[in-house]
């Protein structure tokens, strides 16, 4: 090849790198205070397999190959089964065997949950359509224990560390997963709106008869379901096919055509009188139902921070093997402001991620005030870290410059899948209403907030002053709908200031106190000031030396 061919000046793959995702400060702190150890075997292999070839080539495949509806057979028989590309069982079948779904749950010992956050947050880096199922699996558990007899019946089964793909009677496969049913057409996140009807049948089940506009994951064994009642809003475990080997009446009309998130189907389903088994009581369905979501709506707080650090670890990659302008580009010093800046964010969206279950954790465990913190905290996190993703993955995509514009280099995935998880679960609006719900409702929620930020006072002067400010703002019922974007936004910003301050090194906590909640910087990533405000030391690099991939 001619001399003009020669390629230089390009970072080597970062898959070829020798990278363990599962060696991050943020995430070996926060479990070394609370299991006792900064990693595990099991943690660390999954850490390496993360960054390596194979599972870069399984996620590029997942989202290249995507999804394929076959309504009939060519007889024109129903079949109304959806074909995924090999590497996307690959890519299940590894999050299963991890315990990312419910394991947990059929774990007797402290921390099962929040170990298995800490995978979730490393496998999440790969790709992130894949883990839907694996998180509606995780949060049906505790939706279906409203009715113990069907808990005894399928929890094993979707506990279980065995990927069972295909459509079989649920009792006779090894492992299943659970998908979610309530989106219709007219409500959107308004699901008391629900037009799908259930009818009690003699048997003891009901015929589930409607539309559903979303049907997430719709190739897996069970599905909760909102229909209405006599009674009203009622919830419905519907299986996808019956006991006896027949399918149930669950018809997909078609995949949806998304954005990002394409290696996973989503689909619209048709009810037409579909067996469904009542979980717990009738007329109680968004009480039930909101007993996934918010174990849901972890996983989107984690599956965000995944993202924050993935887009990271390929922005701080490139910048270290790429020269510009006389020298490498990491060592400029704009592009170092821009690289902290961006740090800074993931670290903070990991700390508040990992405490979140932590808390879950220890609520299991009969703590009445951390269930309180998983309360309020998760609807929280599920506002502010969803929302920062995107323009997060959105400026790491610029440090690569043109290059990160390119599908290869992977990160055009992460932003098309970036705005997801701020969707799903319910939009901001929703997400920062259900926080001054739960507020209104259960003013131990808030004792729990400020006590759990209030551990941090007097180590921050700009952090106290946000704190007494947020407690005169939310005891003020004036308007208070108007203003909640921005009374849960500040909520966010003090638990991780409170956090960081509590457990990261003190440039770290100070740049992210004095920037987001003081007068320091500006709205744009790279406006952080020269010198930690306490310390005078470089905050570059301070936040640069904790955040660089590690072998």
């Amino acid at each position: 090849m001619p001399a003009t061919h020669e390629v230089r000046n390009q970072p080597p793959p970062l898959e070829e790198c020798g990278y363990n995702l599962a060696a991050e400060p943020t995430l070996v702190e926060a479990l070394d205070r609370t299991v006792g150890t900064s990693t595990s075997p099991q943690l660390e292999e999954l850490g390496r397999l993360a960054a390596s070839p194979r599972a870069r080539s399984w996620a590029e495949q997942a989202n290249t190959e995507t999804p394929v509806l076959r309504t009939h057979d060519r007889f024109g028989h129903r079949l109304d089964e959806v074909d995924f590309h090999p590497s996307w069982h690959v890519l299940c079948d590894t999050a299963v065997s991890q315990g990312l779904q419910a394991a947990p749950w059929a774990q007797d010992r402290p921390w099962a949950h929040l170990e298995r956050a800490a995978r979730f947050y490393v496998w999440s880096q790969v790709e992130g359509g894949h883990g839907c199922p694996m998180s509606m699996t995780y949060a049906i558990v505790p939706a279906l224990r409203h009715s113990p007899e069907l808990a005894e019946r399928y929890e094993p089964l979707l506990c279980s560390t065995r990927y069972d793909f295909g459509l079989r009677p649920p009792e006779g496969k090894q492992g299943l997963l659970a998908g979610m049913s309530m989106t219709e057409k007219q409500g959107g996140s308004d699901v008391r709106s629900n037009t799908t009807r259930a009818v009690a049948a003699p048997d003891g089940t009901f015929r589930l008869t409607g539309h559903k506009w979303f049907t997430s994951a719709p190739m897996s064994d069970l599905f909760l379901t909102l229909a209405q009642t006599e009674a009203g809003l009622s919830c419905f475990l519907v299986p996808r096919v019956l006991p006896d080997g027949t399918r149930n009446a669950m018809f997909l009309q078609r995949l949806k055509n998304k954005l990002g998130n394409r290696s996973n189907a989503s689909a619209e389903v048709e009810y037409a009188d579909a067996v469904g088994y009542l979980v717990g009581d009738a007329g109680r369905g968004l009480r039930v139902i909101l007993e996934m979501v918010n174990s849901t709506r972890l996983d989107c707080v984690l599956g965000s921070a995944a993202g924050m650090r993935m887009g990271l670890v390929q922005a701080l990659h490139h910048a270290r093997h790429r020269e510009a302008f006389g020298g490498p580009l990491v060592d400029a010093p704009l592009m170092r402001n821009v690289l902290a800046d961006l740090a800074l964010e993931s670290q903070a969206a990991t700390a508040l991620a990992l405490r979140l279950a932590e808390a879950a954790d220890r609520g299991i465990q009969g703590d009445e005030a951390e269930a309180n913190i998983r309360r309020i905290g998760v609807a929280v996190g599920k506002y502010w870290v969803t929302k920062r993703l995107p323009g997060h993955a959105a400026e790491a995509l610029e440090c690569l410059g043109g290059n990160g514009y390119v599908e290869e280099s992977g990160m055009p995935l992460l932003f098309r899948e970036s705005p997801l998880n701020s969707i799903w679960e319910g939009s901001g609006n929703v997400a920062a209403l259900d926080v001054l719900r739960a507020m209104a409702r259960s003013p131990e929620v808030v004792e729990a907030y400020f006590t759990e930020v209030d551990r941090a006072r007097g180590a921050s002067a700009v952090l106290d002053a946000a704190v007494k400010q947020l407690r005169a703002d939310v005891a003020d019922p004036q308007d208070m709908e108007y203003r909640a974007r921005d009374i849960v936004e500040r909520m966010a910003l003090c638990l991780q200031g409170a956090l960081l301050v509590r457990h990261a090194p003190g440039p770290v906590a100070d740049t992210f106190v004095a920037t987001r909640l003081g007068t320091e910087g500006g709205h744009a990533y790279g406006t952080l000031p020269r010198s930690s405000p306490r310390s005078g030391t470089d905050v570059t690099e301070a936040i640069l030396e904790r955040s660089h991939p590690r072998t």
